[in-house]
């Protein structure tokens, strides 16, 4: 059994509970359920990637994300929608489904301008606030870009909150490359340790109390 393929999520499951990373991405003995939210932010996600890439009009549930998606339908270059990236442990370009991938991420939308040697990686969030954003998964996918995209020197990060109508922007120059990797790769490490250690920590937060599903841990509310 190896760690790899990881990804954004597999680094922010781990960061937040080691034993609540094993129990859900290791030994797989526990499930956490589908919530409504979930599904509708799956369907949301779906109706913004057939209107941008089909042209397809939105459900009238979904109407209210049409100024966002016409913002980022207007911007130059070729528009591709849920672009699946895979990377080998050498940092090389590969399929997301190869024997060899180690790493996978997958960008809500991703627009390449190669006049202007610049791309920008788009995430839908359904959050009805940006206040507690977090731009690594935006990092990660501007990485891969580079990868796969050797044309690309410059990509514009944004997390779209399609409901409260808001924009948190970053940008990553193909310059830092190396310093951003080093950061990723030992978050990787301390992740690929506790795997052949066979040690996961729990972290004690306020997650604990009501909403972890891993009821043998001492710190679960629900004991």
């Amino acid at each position: 059994m190896s760690i790899a393929p990881w990804s954004f999520s597999k680094i922010k499951s781990f960061e937040q509970c080691p034993k609540k990373f094993y129990h859900l991405k290791v030994s797989k003995d526990y499930k956490e359920p589908e919530t409504s939210a979930m599904l509708y932010g799956t369907a949301v996600h779906l109706a913004a990637e057939e209107y941008i890439r089909d042209g397809t009009p939105l459900p009238p549930e979904y109407e209210y994300c049409k100024g966002v998606l016409d913002v980022l339908n207007a911007k130059e270059g070729e528009k591709v929608c849920e672009m699946k990236m895979g990377l080998t442990e050498n940092l090389e370009p590969c399929g997301f489904f190869d024997d060899e991938v180690w790493w996978r991420g997958i960008a809500d939308l991703v627009i390449i301008n190669k006049q202007t040697k610049t791309a920008w990686v788009i995430d839908y969030k359904t959050s009805k606030n940006a206040r507690y954003a977090d731009k690594g998964q935006l990092e990660l996918m501007a990485l891969a870009v580079f990868k796969f995209l050797p044309e690309i020197d410059f990509v514009r990060g944004g997390l779209v909150f399609v409901v409260c109508n808001e924009l948190v922007r970053d940008s990553y120059s193909r310059t830092d490359e190396s310093k951003l990797w080093s950061k990723w790769l030992s978050d990787y490490s301390r992740m690929e340790q506790a795997f052949k250690n066979n040690v996961w920590n729990a972290h004690q937060s306020g997650l604990c109390k009501r909403h972890c599903i891993v009821t043998e841990c001492v710190h679960n509310g629900r004991n």
